[in-house]
């Protein structure tokens, strides 16, 4: 399993690596995974995430990289769960519900782009 995926650190540290390569001078900011504790990144999608990366910085009117990672459904499903504790922090009592979440779409982070490469594949052919 661990070839096949990269984790949040590493993917982090990856996008980081690919703006360095162009500059030391470009700025990089990621936006989207600032709630993950840990998760599990594609290893191939990851390596083309950052492949983009690094194309964009090499851009000499490029000053700065913004990375943003957003459902790419609108509507997500999470479950959400209430936890409550006693004051020695000993756990009581949990509720598990349910919350549809209606995220925006992309062209709220692409708007006044006159170049945009859509390299994403057909929905479930990832």
């Amino acid at each position: 399993m661990r070839l096949m995926h990269t984790s949040l650190p590493e993917f982090k540290l990856k996008m980081q690596g690919a703006v360095l390569k162009a500059s030391s001078n470009k700025k990089l900011e990621i936006r989207g995974l600032e709630n993950l504790k840990s998760a599990k990144m594609q290893s191939l999608r990851t390596g083309r995430i950052e492949n983009a990366v690094e194309s964009i910085s090499q851009e000499k009117t490029v000053s700065r990289v913004e990375v943003v990672i957003m459902p790419r459904v609108p509507e997500t499903m999470h479950t959400v769960i209430v936890k409550g504790y006693d004051t020695d922090n000993q756990p009581q009592k949990a509720v598990l519900e349910v919350i549809n979440i209606i995220h925006p779409t992309e062209e709220v982070e692409l708007d006044g782009f006159m170049e945009i490469d859509d390299r994403r594949p057909v929905i479930g052919k990832h």
